[in-house]
């Protein structure tokens, strides 16, 4: 899995300490410009793993984004969705481990051809440290093909 920086994606850096400053992470951004309208997917978080994200966190978000978007974006034709991860996120970017430490999740290891599950530590830009039913395991992105989190 890779580690891509949410530096490098466009506008993140302007939009993540506003969505932070509601309480929540900006897990990702996708501004795709088409014909008539540029449409914005967004994705967040609550910073309290405990928490689940409601219909009112992502109005409030939405309402508070959107505009700061389009002025960064200049331009009012904006279409935009916003969503909480849900139960089922496929985690894409290795740098996503860092907004779910405290959370349960399993990632499939290339080097024992299987399933870790356990609880987010810590991470870094190298790998995530897990505590699983064996004791405290670090499992590098290097060799996880796949993330998800964990229905409990």
């Amino acid at each position: 899995m890779d580690y891509i920086s949410f530096d490098s994606i466009p506008h993140y850096s302007e939009c993540a300490p506003l969505v932070e400053g509601l309480g929540f992470y900006l897990v990702e951004l996708k501004i795709i410009p088409a014909k008539t309208v540029t449409k914005i997917s967004a994705v967040i978080t609550a910073k309290n793993p405990e928490k689940n994200i409601g219909v009112e966190d992502c109005a409030k978000v939405h309402h508070a984004l959107q505009p700061r978007l389009e002025a960064l974006l200049k331009t009012e034709d904006t279409a935009m969705e916003l969503t909480s991860p849900g139960i089922d996120r496929n985690i894409k970017n290795a740098a996503e481990f860092a907004f779910f430490i405290g959370r349960m999740v399993r990632v499939w290891s290339r080097t024992v051809n299987d399933w870790i599950c356990g609880k987010i530590i810590s991470t870094d830009k190298v790998s995530l440290r897990m505590e699983t039913e064996n004791g405290e395991q670090t499992v590098n992105y290097a060799d996880v093909a796949k993330a998800k989190f964990v229905q409990i």
